[in-house]
């Protein structure tokens, strides 16, 4: 058999237990001695005093294994973070929205009991196009004058008809679950899709007429209406919910009874579900088992089946079939008669009717209890003290004179030292062993989607030893839990560089992966790029139960408020997913307390370019950026003579601010304050890229800094952004330079992402007023027969800011495609374009991005209200968009050494993507 095809898999459990047995520990441990100092030490009896010492060591390290080994839930239980905040739900994290058919189905019958089955039907709109003047219309009309050999016909895909099922409901009530129907639909739709009528499956009447002979002892009014009742089933099947519990004693694993969307009223077997489909002919066969089977039936004697109206002129037939789209009924015409013996049976039928209802009621209370208990419990651990530890000084015998008896008072001075030296020296393995059990206790913290540590890295104080603060120092004694953390871990701890990895761990848990991405973030923001991957990682695993779930779902736009549509989170999917790959960093939703995208305006986002003196030649231009409130907290600190060196300097200086950390800023003004109050006379400080300074009314006032030039006072390049502003405290100016960089780390973003559906801008063809209602082919795509030009199905434009830090990066551009690409459903064609200008940086009437937002919110506005006044305007603005790219130089060949940052490498450069 051939070694290259077997199949590897990685073990689940690794563990071989040897961390928790004595023996193995003591055996391992007189093994190294001996391979290690066998010519100075000989004696491994139990009375040697190492002997004892590396068997308390071993006795400790099994009491770790044993914790270590403890069940998952123990050690994640926690007072202050419940376990059931650790962890998405099984209905939270399993399911996902509407996207089969079935999938459809099933939340549209959860809708109401007055539902009592439906069914999606695929159903396209007929595309006309005119490839010799390269136009194309709904209408056929519209081409009239054209010859027809130059007309094509296309068919516009991704449209649904809803054939429902309702229950014995008036029509008021009918009209008002079509409303349901059409507004869950668009609550769950997919993206590309659309649905253009909801209406009432027609009946077929049908005709069953049998005499039945059933036991002495049966009801014969009982069993009309099980007999009834199953035959109503027959012809149309009604869906039946269950419970978790049922769904398991089925055969279902947890996945699969998950699978599909979270339903209010229990779960729908997927294979019964499918069975019940519309019936496209009735048996004969099938009602004469169906009687059969029921309780107290002895046999048929006689039965009939045919149409309603022609039960009578044409007698029984075998088979019936069933017309599209319809569902057999059985008609007042079917009778069921009974005989007991020879002697016929009187049914009362009002007594008949009356079973029949309690047998449905019956059925529907029978399933009210799906709906309870619908979700998996989450295993409740016991909360141990993970981290309680006691010096192993405590289990040598009391002979050692280390323990808490300690030594007698006539143990003389040379007796006390050697105690002291032999805790000394034990100290070693107590401080390691007591920081792998308070680091085994924040595993919960560690691994939580949720945290972001000041360090990864935990220890704690040996507490119980006897005489410890005679061999310890004052630093140590003086520390609390935080400071004995940085005492003995700050070299070691690289906190943002571990929690990456944690991250790393988790995200793969979910089939992700960021490598790609951190690198080139590397590339880009140097030093500091790992503390913004980091917050990128965070935002992406707390909300990868709405990205995974929802990631190709279109957004809702039936009957939407302008809040719903336009500064809003109702997006579609893919953008939450894309932006979520790409560190687009999105807005906190109050309504969830997580960060999501929001379709909103892009081109005004904080930065604004200006002319300090318009009217004035030459034209200078100035920088400034703005926080969420509109206040300045930025701005530039010269004029520049275009804007491009402007934007460019602005990055520069944002990205000299993400260069500096907060525990930098915190550490250098404790020290400030600390030599305040020793009376030491403030002077200028410089604290990484940040640098505060007095003024001579003795107000404190901070600028941003090139640390390339920090020595050099009089260069002009020195100071490269201020903040206008002066604070009469040191504390103050601590509390704006925090809030600046906590602005730029966690708020400060000019990025974001549209995504246009093409299905969308299918016009009414009844409100048509002219060819601008179309989205614009060209005449070249016409050519072939196999090739028909349609611009409206499984399309998409996928819009970006291509004036941005990371999207003039052309790497970085190009690697945002490739996700773009990779991400998009395989069905579904995209276009890309990377556009426009920031607000004011030129006329608005060449600002593609300007005239996008503008156009895309009108549209929208009419689309919810079933207008199209604004969509010629927006095709336009839609068909204009020009990708733009940043300006570069050729690279030259010959010089191996050049930087090629920036320049363009013929052959190797995309001028535009489809």
């Amino acid at each position: 058999m051939s070694t290259l095809n077997q199949h590897i898999s990685i073990p689940k459990n690794v563990s071989s237990n040897d961390d928790m047995s004595f023996d193995f520990l003591r055996k391992k441990g007189i093994e190294y001695i001996e391979s290690l100092g066998s010519q100075f030490w000989t004696d491994y009896n139990t009375h040697d005093p190492g002997i004892t010492i590396m068997e308390v060591l071993s006795y400790a390290i099994t009491d770790l294994g044993m914790r270590i080994n403890l069940p998952i839930e123990n050690l994640l239980s926690n007072k202050s973070n419940p376990i059931d905040q650790q962890f998405f739900t099984a209905s939270k994290i399993l399911p996902m929205q509407a996207v089969t058919a079935l999938d459809y189905r099933k939340i549209l019958i959860d809708i109401d009991p007055g539902i009592k089955n439906c069914w999606l039907q695929q159903t396209t709109k007929k595309l006309y196009v005119n490839c010799k003047e390269a136009k194309i219309s709904l209408n056929k009309k519209d081409f009239i004058t054209t010859l027809d050999s130059f007309i094509k016909e296309s068919e516009i895909k991704g449209y649904y008809n809803i054939l429902v099922d309702f229950d014995e409901i008036n029509p008021a009530q009918k009209d008002l679950l079509k409303t349901k129907i059409i507004k869950k639909f668009h609550e769950n739709r997919n993206l590309c899709e659309d649905l253009l009528e909801v209406r009432e499956v027609e009946i077929q009447p049908i005709a069953v007429c049998a005499l039945i002979e059933i036991e002495p002892e049966a009801n014969e009014e009982y069993v009309h209406a099980l007999i009834t009742l199953e035959l109503e089933k027959y012809l149309s099947p009604t869906i039946k919910y269950y419970s978790l519990a049922e769904m398991f004693e089925k055969g279902y694993s947890s996945d699969q009874i998950f699978e599909g969307p979270f339903l209010d009223k229990g779960f729908i077997d997927t294979t019964e579900l499918e069975n019940s489909s519309l019936r496209t002919e009735v048996r004969l066969s099938d009602i004469m088992q169906i009687i059969m089977n029921i309780e107290g039936v002895i046999v048929i004697k006689d039965i009939s089946l045919n149409n309603c109206e022609a039960i009578e002129t044409e007698g029984s037939v075998w088979n019936i079939c069933i017309q599209p789209n319809k569902k057999p009924i059985l008609c007042n015409k079917s009778v069921l008669n009974f005989s007991k013996g020879v002697l016929p049976v009187t049914v009362n039928k009002v007594k008949a009717k009356k079973y029949l209802n309690e047998l449905k009621e019956d059925l529907s209370y029978s399933q009210q209890d799906a709906a309870k208990n619908r979700e998996l419990k989450i295993p409740q651990g016991k909360i141990t003290a993970s981290d309680f530890y006691t010096s192993i000084t405590n289990n040598f015998p009391e002979n050692y004179g280390i323990g808490e008896i300690g030594l007698s008072e006539s143990a003389g001075i040379e007796r006390k030292a050697k105690a002291k030296q032999l805790k000394g020296y034990l100290l070693f393995f107590d401080q390691i062993l007591a920081s792998y059990f308070k680091q085994l206790s924040k595993i919960k913290e560690l691994l939580s989607i949720n945290d972001n540590l000041s360090n990864t890295y935990f220890t704690q104080a040996i507490s119980d030893m006897t005489g410890f603060d005679e061999i310890v120092n004052e630093a140590y004694l003086s520390s609390n839990e935080e400071k004995l953390d940085e005492l003995l871990f700050d070299n070691l701890d690289d906190a943002v560089k571990r929690q990456n990895q944690i991250k790393d761990h988790l995200i793969a848990r979910f089939a992700e992966r960021f490598a790609e991405y951190a690198f080139l973030m590397k590339s880009l923001y140097s030093t500091s790029s790992d503390e913004i991957v980091l917050q990128n990682k965070s935002d992406f695993l707390i909300n990868y139960d709405t990205i995974s779930s929802k990631r190709g779902s279109g957004f809702n736009y039936f009957n939407q408020p302008i809040p719903n549509l336009w500064n809003t989170f109702n997006v579609t999917g893919l953008e939450n997913r894309i932006a979520g790959l790409l560190g687009i960093r999105g807005d906190e939703n109050p309504n969830t307390g997580k960060r999501g995208i929001k379709r909103k305006d892009i081109s005004g986002l904080f930065v604004q370019l200006y002319d300090p003196s318009p009217g004035m030649l030459p034209n200078h231009f100035r920088w400034r950026i703005r926080n969420s409130v509109n206040k300045i907290i930025l701005t530039a600190t010269e004029d520049y003579d275009n804007q491009s060196n402007a934007i460019k300097e602005m990055y520069f200086s944002i990205l000299k601010i993400y260069e500096t950390s907060k525990k930098e800023i915190e550490q250098s003004f404790k020290d400030l304050f600390k030599n305040r109050d020793n009376g030491i006379a403030f002077k200028d400080t410089v604290i990484n890229t940040f640098e505060v300074i007095e003024s001579n009314t003795h107000k404190y006032s901070f600028h941003i800094i090139n640390p390339e030039h920090v020595n050099d006072l009089s260069n002009p390049d020195r100071i490269i952004a201020r903040q206008y502003k002066l604070y009469p405290t040191l504390e103050e100016v601590k509390a704006a330079m925090l809030d600046l960089l906590i602005f730029f780390k966690k708020e400060f973003s000019d990025e974001g992402i549209f995504l246009v559906e093409h299905i969308l801008l299918v016009p009414d063809p009844n409100k048509v007023i002219d060819a601008s209602y179309y989205m614009p082919i060209c005449v070249d795509d016409c050519s072939g027969d196999c090739c028909i030009p349609n611009p409206y199905s499984f399309k998409i434009s996928v819009v970006l800011p291509g004036y941005t830090y990371r999207f003039m990066d052309i790497d970085f551009r190009n690697f945002a495609e490739n996700v773009i690409r990779q991400e998009i459903p395989s069905h579904i064609l995209g276009k890309i374009c990377w556009i426009g200008y920031r607000k004011d940086q030129i006329i608005p009437k060449d600002n593609d991005l300007l005239d996008f937002e503008r156009d895309f919110k009108k549209f929208l506005m009419d689309k919810t209200h079933n207008k199209q006044n604004a969509l010629p305007k927006f095709i336009e603005s839609l068909s204009k968009l020009n990708s733009v790219y940043p300006t570069g130089t050729l690279y030259n060949c010959v010089d191996e050494e050049e930087d090629i940052s920036g320049k363009i490498i013929l052959g190797k450069t995309n001028l535009g993507t489809l």
